[in-house]
């Protein structure tokens, strides 16, 4: 195996009569044996990044380096990666088998040697009984096992692996998930996972990196991205249901500190203050899981914000969404862990959890201010 490098890579390309930035100036390190995930909106220049890695698109820019070795100008074929698509891409007149021993068979490995890895394959991938069947007698799980055998089966230095949970229904893409996380873990590959499912990456990467308009926003383990957001689109792609925004400022009361906007106006914490001069436009984000309801007293741990009347109430099973509006016309989601405490039309006391507020600029940066 061997780690993964990109410096500055950037990808341009012309669409009619415009220049389309599809990759800008991406440094990205994947080490030896990690599980990263590329996250982000549809059209962030995440597939883009896995073709320019497989040598399947042309950077414009920047340098790529698998272990040591500089690939920028080495055919796909000689870059020892391996690719996982969305589409399986099995052939289907060939029995799992074939399709697992195929990339051996391009490399003139021995028929016993070929018998030997793909057996030990399919073993660890559960699919041991299915070397007979062709793709048409498989389910989408066991079509994704054997997709992910055939890239491992030659041990490639890096696994590039486009969005290959995608297609499986919601309960089959939460057991393959597990599967793949635990798999991973036994065999250490380098693998760069791409996905447009914040859960997925929260769940299955060492790593995750988040990507918008082709610029990578930020870096790091799951819950650091979700506990301390870089800016204001990795705050509300990252984390379900999504963060609360309300645009205001922070405003000085003598020594005190006070939040005033739209959704009104209340004290603050001076430890959770911007870290820049105070005064001017910013926007505050919390999660519906740091919004607090009730009907009377305001939890101590909390600070009161507003009162709102319930507009919608969506149950969960063991907790619900609650959509409230305020007077002033402002949308806040809660979550909570009574489902039926609430009901629509019902007045509410918010009160927000202010330790686990973020502050983020109001300018095109959207960068964390606390």
């Amino acid at each position: 195996m061997a780690g993964l490098t990109l410096e500055r890579v950037s990808c341009t390309f012309r669409h009619r009569r415009h220049e389309v930035h599809a990759v800008r100036d991406l440094d990205l390190r994947v080490p030896d044996g990690e599980l990263v995930v590329l996250v982000g909106p549809s059209g962030c220049g995440k597939t883009t990044t896995l073709r320019l890695i497989a040598g399947l698109q042309e950077p414009t820019g920047g340098q790529i380096r698998i272990g040591e070795r500089v690939v920028n100008r080495i055919p796909p074929k000689d870059r020892d990666v391996a690719m996982v698509f969305q589409g399986y891409a099995l052939y289907p007149h060939m029995t799992v088998f074939k399709n697992l021993a195929f990339p051996l068979k391009m490399r003139a490995v021995s028929k016993g040697e070929i018998r030997r890895k793909v057996e030990e394959t399919a073993t660890k991938l559960r699919i041991a009984h299915l070397l007979d069947r062709r793709p048409a007698a498989l389910s989408g799980g066991e079509k994704q096992r054997v997709a992910l055998g055939r890239a491992w089966v030659r041990q490639p230095a890096v696994f590039l692996l486009d969005e290959p949970l995608s297609n499986l229904d919601p309960g089959l893409r939460t057991q393959m998930r597990a599967e793949w996380k635990a798999l991973h873990r036994e065999l250490r590959t380098t693998a760069l996972h791409v996905t447009h499912d914040q859960e997925e990456a929260m769940t299955l990467g060492d790593r995750i990196a988040v990507m918008n308009n082709g610029i990578l926003q930020q870096f790091g383990a799951p819950l650091e991205v979700y506990q301390r957001p870089a800016n204001h689109f990795v705050a509300s792609f990252i984390g379900a249901p999504p963060m609360n925004f309300f645009p205001g400022d922070l405003r000085t009361d003598g020594a005190d500190l006070s939040f005033a906007g739209k959704i009104g106006r209340f004290a603050w914490p001076a430890q959770t203050a911007a870290c820049r001069p105070l005064g001017g436009p910013m926007v505050l984000g919390i999660r519906p899981h740091d919004v607090r309801l009730t009907v009377d007293s305001v939890p101590s741990d909390a600070a009161f914000v507003c009162d709102a009347t319930v507009h919608l109430v969506e149950p969960l099973g063991d907790c619900a969404n609650v959509h409230l509006l305020t007077a002033a016309g402002e949308r806040i989601l809660a979550r909570i862990a009574s489902p039926h405490s609430h009901a629509v039309g019902q007045h509410a006391r918010v009160a927000f959890d202010l330790a686990q507020a973020h502050l983020f600029a109001a300018d095109e940066t959207g960068q964390r201010l606390n």
